[in-house]
């Protein structure tokens, strides 16, 4: 979970590389005016949200339900989000990647093919409501190459292949 740009796609691929989990990039969850809005500049209300995080949870339970362990990229950005999210059955846990916003302004402006213009960055610091205490997961800064990415989320969270 995080902001655009923070490094999320990447360390996910990563990560189910290593694990050998299935991965799901939550953007394709998207249904296409959510999309529409998003390239035209406009941020996302929670109404819009809310079938994109239910298509998500739905998704995630079918996959426990046949056995295999998952990584999705999702921002998550607040709370009442991931709540959503962890009603999927199985263990949900969630990685918020944390990095310099100077950063990720940069990584937003050299990346293509992505449909989330830099000028919504500021809306999405703004709605970022940080993992709490009480919810599963870790925080991570997101330095050093993604492997050292990676290798610290597998060890704060205890994960294991397959």
């Amino acid at each position: 979970m995080g902001i655009s740009g923070s490094g999320k796609t990447t360390i996910a691929t990563q990560l189910t590389e290593t694990l050998g989990w299935v991965f799901a990039e939550a953007d394709d969850f998207h249904p296409p005016a959510n999309i529409e809005k998003m390239t035209a500049g406009t941020a996302l209300t929670d109404e819009d949200r809310w079938p994109w995080l239910e298509s998500m949870r739905t998704w995630l339970t079918e996959q426990a339900q046949a056995g295999r362990s998952t990584v999705v990229t999702c921002s998550a950005l607040r709370r009442s989000y991931r709540d959503v999210l962890t009603q999927a059955e199985g263990r949900v846990d969630f990685v918020h990647l944390l990095g310099d916003t100077d950063l990720i302004l940069e990584r937003m402006k050299t990346r293509s093919g992505h449909f989330m213009p830099e000028s919504l960055l500021p809306s999405q610091i703004s709605t970022l409501e940080p993992l709490g205490p009480d919810e599963q997961g870790v925080m991570i800064e997101n330095t050093g190459t993604p492997h050292d990415v990676v290798s610290r989320v597998i060890d704060q969270l205890g994960l294991r292949a397959g």
